[in-house]
């Protein structure tokens, strides 16, 4: 059974979340300079996702603890643990190719793909407002590929993994709205991430073995604070969310992320606002804003054509 929903209180968690999120995304981009990017991200769930079950089985902060069901491991491996590593690796990927803003522009597109996915095309203006929310956040897309399309730069390949980033981002709320129904939100992203540092764990020490890994107070006191800040506490306020509201609403919050990105890379990185972000950054932002507003029955116009 579902808890009562205080939608002020989801909205200003949220609101927590993708401020720390923009920490974290400049955090990672600094670490993936030096670490690599597989070797990163999944020690980070994996020890993020330890510390959130510690805290679940050993205290009553996050609520009572309760048995879960025999049947709900095979898709916290396969949909929670699973669908969590087929994001993180290309997002980490990104990071250590291209501008964390960039990345976390792509990742700003992504409640788009996730309200496309959650109805099939109609034939009424629902369904035209979401796929021209699609377009314009596809529009903002091509502006980012644009330069490198055109010089023929080799972070490419790094804007390519920040918009499958994106699509994966997207995959991984439907996922976890759906095993929310079955088990509370902070349990799904607990064992989300230390399953998905399980999955990683063998390709993180290929690449350790390739390139090796740098073992300093800093490089640690950063990957300590993203465990914290960027896993640990975050995951367990997005994944309730996500277990009282759409996956589409919650994602809604996605949109402020490349803002308190942009923030944090441009005082840390010293990364500049460039007119091709914030063209593309227009772009997605109205795409949003159009797919989640109910423009039906703001002016009263008819559902069907």
């Amino acid at each position: 059974m579902l808890e009562k929903k205080n939608n002020p209180a989801i909205a200003g968690g949220l609101l927590l979340v993708v401020f720390l999120w923009g920490g974290n995304n400049v955090g990672t981009k600094w670490l993936v300079a030096a670490w690599p990017p597989i070797w990163t991200g999944g020690t980070r769930f994996l020890v993020a996702g330890a510390l959130l079950l510690a805290v679940l089985r050993f205290t009553n902060w996050l609520g009572e603890r309760q048995p879960l069901p025999r049947g709900i491991w095979p898709q916290l491996w396969l949909r929670g643990g699973l669908g969590l590593s087929l994001y993180i690796v290309p997002f980490c990927w990104a990071l250590h190719l291209t501008a964390a803003s960039h990345v976390a522009l792509y990742l700003g597109a992504s409640p788009v793909w996730a309200l496309v996915a959650e109805e099939r095309p109609r034939w009424n203006l629902a369904s035209l407002r979401r796929y021209l929310a699609a377009l314009l956040a596809l529009s903002g897309v091509v502006v980012l590929f644009w330069p490198a399309l055109k010089t023929g730069q080799a972070n490419l390949l790094g804007e390519f993994f920040g918009l499958f980033a994106s699509w994966a981002w997207a995959n991984y709320n439907w996922q976890v709205r759906r095993l929310s129904q079955q088990i509370p939100g902070v349990a799904v992203a607990a064992h989300s991430m230390w399953m998905s540092g399980v999955w990683l764990l063998p390709l993180g020490f290929v690449e350790v073995a390739r390139s090796g890994l740098v073992v300093d107070a800093p490089h640690l006191g950063v990957q300590a604070l993203c465990i914290l800040f960027g896993g640990v506490v975050p995951y367990a306020i997005w994944n309730s969310a996500l277990r009282h509201w759409r996956t589409s609403q919650v994602m809604l919050f996605n949109n402020f992320i490349p803002l308190t990105t942009m923030f944090w890379a441009n005082r840390l990185l010293h990364e500049p606002f460039t007119p091709t972000y914030c063209a593309a950054m227009g772009l997605i932002v109205t795409g949003v804003l159009i797919g989640q507003v109910d423009w039906t029955k703001i002016f009263k116009l008819p559902e069907s054509f």
